[in-house]
């Protein structure tokens, strides 16, 4: 079998809705992968800004900052300069590597326990902003307000040696 070989954090097999932000200032110094959950920022300002997701619901920024594939890319340097990224946040059928690999518990206090996916776990959204099976805005603490999280989507296919670990995922966003 050959090896898939992918030069993206995030590939979009059918596209779903989207729009373009403003990202925050953190997230400009910070950078972020394709595939990185976002939340809408508090801003007092009059565009639509987002931040990293602390496990709350906005939706996936598809393109990673620091996505240069080739010169002839016209986005190519420009999301972190001009401030903007395209958010997807509707139904979309997607493979990325952007994920969490470990439990919440485990990243916390060690040592590392690999999540182990299978086909149709709903996803979330984790403290980091990144795919989990796991809804850790309810594992932070039992008084969080924000708890139980929004479900994100459902696993369409599992990580394995096929396709370089990467996560099939049908986004309900």
């Amino acid at each position: 079998m050959t090896e898939i070989i992918r030069s993206r954090d995030c590939v979009v097999f059918f596209k779903g809705d989207s729009t373009t932000v403003t990202v925050s200032a953190a997230m400009v110094a910070g950078g972020w992968a394709g595939g990185q959950g976002v939340q809408w920022d508090g801003t007092i300002v009059d565009d639509r800004v987002v931040t990293y997701s602390t496990g709350l619901y906005g939706g996936f920024l598809v393109w990673g900052s620091a996505e240069v594939g080739d010169r002839y890319t016209a986005i190519s340097d420009q999301q972190t300069a001009y401030r903007y990224a395209t958010m997807f946040f509707g139904g979309c059928l997607i493979s990325t590597s952007t994920y969490e690999r470990y439990t919440y518990a485990s990243r916390l206090a060690g040592p590392l326990v690999p999540l182990v996916y299978q086909p149709n776990d709903v996803l979330y959204l984790s403290s980091r902003g990144l795919w989990t099976k796991e809804d850790e805005l309810s594992q932070q603490s039992p008084a969080n307000p924000f708890a139980p999280a929004f479900f994100t989507g459902f696993v369409a296919q599992i990580p394995k040696p096929q396709n370089n670990y990467w996560l099939g995922i049908q986004t309900s966003m």
